[in-house]
């Protein structure tokens, strides 16, 4: 494996790899673009000129033979309206033909196609000239000579006209036959070198994965064994490298782990005495701790029933505090009452307000009938009067009525009067009894003041009382604490003891590892 390539990283040698393989790709695919637009530039040729000149020649000589079966039918008819028809119909398919004829004159590229063409129009002039001749012949009369120029000048000016369309008709289907031909050879070139390219390409990708592949599992190999001896405890092993990419470096980072390793077992080594020495200083330690810790747990207890008594002290309080928020609860709940009352006493002054209004209103009512009826009876007597003697028993009647509303409108307006009299004492008694309800409303107001006051008195007092409680619980829970303590400085001095055993446990684990003289030494310096 070349150098530079073990020393390049693994992510530059892939993607050297991957450009390698695009810039391949990328000129497969030019390559083939440019083949493929060659195939397209000759095909819009051959749809452009060949193929396009082919069907106007086709549509020329299609033309061409309808107008010599025209010419016969003139030349051979009797009928004249017929002929005359045909005349017309001829001329028309002359305009088309010479329109076709400047559309082909164009396409004409090469020599052979303009000789030939020059010579299929002289053909057209002289065919030309013999059918007007024919249709002069017909219109003056002379069927039979019309008739003998046909047979003799028409039809073979006519089949040499057609001939010669023919002529070139073949030649452009033979033009198109040769452009398929160079199509098809174009298109077969470019099979085979996309062929070869995309075989080259393959070989290129598979160079590439080889050298690729190898250039990073051989040293994942090496550092995989290096890792294996290590698991075993063989720190002996020497580890060689050259390479600077990704496994170079794990290669590396093996060689300082072994290296690690030798210094942290040669220390572990030399330091388990030094930790048997210390253990027997932490028992030590521990035994006066022990003195300390029973020292504090008794001050703890004394504190705990101090705080014991304290809580008790507080709790009394807080049982006043809730006595005299319920006592004001219930006043204001009696308050709050008395003020639902006066409500309802409000309300039942203003139903009666609003009868009377209503009564008043009524009255109104009856007021205005007693006014129409006496205006109805007026009317009457004055009708009772013009009839004289027969209408003065419906006077009579009508004097009565008149006397009936005259007195139903007094009475209304007294019974108006008395009632007016009544919605203004109840109105004043409405209004005095809504300042009352408000008065009342007020001191509602003032009890539930008093009561929240009362609620949050009787909440300082439970929090007090909570507060006094944790502190009790914080110190009976510092006294566990620190006997806790004590146990647990008795089961330090058990446990120096065990660490001084397992120093001497450590030694013998560490034996297992394999390490040199040289090595050793280096490691503690």
């Amino acid at each position: 494996m070349p150098t530079f390539i073990s020393n390049l990283p693994i992510a530059k040698r892939l993607g050297a790899g991957f450009v390698l393989v695009l810039i391949m790709s990328m000129i497969s695919i030019v390559i083939g673009l440019a083949r493929l637009s060659s195939v397209a530039r000759a095909t819009r040729d051959l749809v452009a000129n060949p193929i396009r000149t082919e069907r106007l020649v086709n549509d020329w000589s299609r033309n061409i033979n309808t107008a010599v079966t025209r010419t016969t039918a003139i030349a051979k008819s009797t009928d004249p309206g017929l002929a005359s028809y045909f005349v017309e119909e001829a001329k028309a398919s002359s305009k088309v033909s010479g329109a076709l004829q400047n559309s082909i004159e164009v396409l004409m590229t090469s020599e052979e196609e303009k000789t030939l063409f020059a010579a299929i129009g002289e053909q057209r002039k002289i065919f030309l000239a013999t059918r007007d001749q024919i249709y002069a012949l017909k219109k003056a009369g002379k069927a039979e000579e019309a008739n003998q120029l046909l047979e003799q000048q028409f039809i073979p000016a006519a089949r040499l006209f057609v001939a010669k369309v023919d002529a070139l008709v073949k030649q452009q289907r033979d033009e198109i036959d040769r452009v398929a031909t160079r199509i098809q050879a174009n298109y077969e070139f470019s099979r085979t070198l996309m062929i070869a390219l995309g075989v080259v390409s393959l070989l290129l990708s598979m160079v590439c994965a080889w050298l690729i592949s190898g250039s990073i599992t051989r040293p994942l190999v090496r550092a995989t064994g290096v890792a294996r001896q290590v698991a075993e405890g063989d720190l002996t092993a020497r580890i060689d490298n050259s390479g600077a990419d990704e496994v170079g470096q794990l290669l590396n980072s093996l060689r300082d782990m072994q290296t690690s390793l030798v210094r942290v077992v040669s220390n572990v080594r030399s330091g388990s005495e030094t930790v048997a020495t210390a253990s027997a200083e932490i028992a030590q330690g521990n035994d006066d701790l022990s003195a300390r810790t029973e020292s504090q747990a008794s001050a703890l207890e004394e504190t705990a029933a101090a705080m014991e008594q304290l809580s008790s002290t507080v709790r009394q309080n807080a049982d006043n505090a809730r006595q005299a928020n319920q006592l004001a609860m219930n006043t204001s709940e009696v308050a709050i009452q008395c003020g639902q009352v006066v409500n309802q006493v409000v309300d039942t002054m203003k139903g009666i307000n609003d009868s009377s209004s209503k009564i008043s209103d009524i009255i109104g009512v009856i007021d205005g009938i007693a006014f129409q009826t006496n205006i109805l009876a007026l009317n009457a007597a004055v009708e009772s009067a013009r009839a004289g003697e027969q209408g003065r028993g419906f006077a009579v009647v009508a004097n009565e009525v008149r006397s009936l509303a005259a007195r139903s409108a007094d009475a209304a307006k007294e019974i108006k009067k008395l009632i007016s009299a009544s919605v203004e004492r109840v109105a004043e008694g409405s209004a005095q009894v809504e300042q009352a309800g408000l008065t009342m409303t007020e001191v509602v107001r003032s009890i539930r003041r008093v009561t929240a006051t009362m609620g949050e008195i009787d909440a300082a007092s439970n929090e007090q009382s909570l507060g006094v409680a944790q502190i009790g619980e914080a110190v009976t829970q510092m006294d566990e604490a620190t006997q806790q303590n004590a146990a647990l400085v008795e089961e330090m001095a058990a446990a120096a003891n065990s660490l001084r055993n397992q120093s001497h446990e450590l030694v013998q684990v560490v034996s297992i590892f394999k390490l040199s003289s040289a090595d050793v030494a280096t490691s503690l310096g």
